[in-house]
């Protein structure tokens, strides 16, 4: 018998057995409908939550204030060194005017903050540096570089460091940022290994009533591929349906959580990251669909072959 033959029956008796097993094939689907319905949103609230952490993170930095007094050349220096540290993503000047015009802007609506300031007849507020750091967990290294150039002649233009006012917000970033991972990584082992019992046992149903049919064809001589490929075959329509029924479930839930994902998480759309990685969605879910199928089929019937 060839093997283009064999395969063609081998999928027909897979797709014969699938329709048999109505009920228990409608089971499977269920069970991996949801399994993969997870899967999809624990991708959409993985992405969120690394957004959301990445906007905190842009705001997060350390700023330098100088005094009013300070030279040009001390604050280029300055920031020259601090620009050469290992750990600095991004330096950024802001003059004395730029510092005095977002002042104003922020108290536009303040009358008595801004009829003080025009009182004083100067500009009380001198130029300033805002420090990014490649990530949260290097704040400390960079406050502790500032806090060294105190005793240095560029001490006497800094007037004061932000660091440690924003130390417990930093620190606590960098805690999320850490834990979040951990968890994701977690949920992620979990699920996978609960999926594959769940659709493991539900396939083993299907299995279990072909028992008998399974016992003749060991009896006749058939091989293990002919007798285990129906229902791999079985198990892969199972995990094809559940992906296209995610798929199709997805995107009206996540268009209508869309607004309100922009709002709560920024500007991070659930409609909009699902539309625009689909191609990566749909590998995904598909692709875990039909593995877990195949791989659940695979080692559902092995108990059933000949040792």
């Amino acid at each position: 018998m060839s093997v283009w033959l064999t395969t063609k029956r081998v999928a027909r008796y897979g797709l014969i057995g699938f329709i048999r097993n109505g009920f228990v094939s409608l089971a499977a689907v269920l069970i991996m409908t949801i399994t993969l319905l997870v899967l999809g949103v624990l991708m959409v609230v993985g992405a969120g939550a690394q957004a959301t952490l990445a906007g905190l993170q842009e705001k997060v930095d350390i700023t330098v204030y100088f005094t009013t007094t300070a030279a040009d050349d001390q604050i280029q220096q300055l920031q020259s060194s601090i620009k050469a540290l290992p750990e600095v993503a991004n330096v950024n000047f802001v003059s004395r005017e730029a510092a005095l015009a977002a002042f104003q802007l922020r108290h536009k609506n303040d009358q008595l903050t801004m009829q003080a300031l025009e009182e004083l007849g100067e500009n009380p507020l001198g130029a300033s540096l805002e420090i990014r750091a490649k990530d949260p967990s290097q704040y400390e290294s960079i406050a502790k570089f500032l806090d060294s150039q105190q005793n240095t002649p560029l001490g006497t233009a800094i007037d004061k460091v932000n660091f440690f006012q924003n130390k417990a917000a930093i620190d606590k970033l960098a805690e999320i940022i850490a834990v979040s991972r951990t968890i994701g990584l977690v949920i992620a082992v979990v699920l996978g290994t609960a999926s594959l019992l769940i659709a493991f046992n539900t396939i083993r149903l299907a299995i279990y009533t072909a028992r008998d049919e399974i016992g003749v064809m060991n009896l006749v001589g058939a091989s293990n591929w002919y007798i285990r490929g129906p229902f791999m075959i079985a198990g892969i329509l199972y995990g094809v349906i559940s992906g296209f029924l995610v798929l199709l479930i997805l995107y009206p839930i996540l268009l209508w959580l869309g607004p309100g994902s922009e709002q709560f998480l920024g500007n991070f759309n659930t409609a909009t990251y699902f539309t625009s990685n689909f191609p990566m969605f749909f590998l995904i879910i598909m692709g875990s669909g039909i593995g877990l199928g195949a791989l659940s089929s695979f080692l559902a019937v092995r108990r059933y072959l000949r040792g």
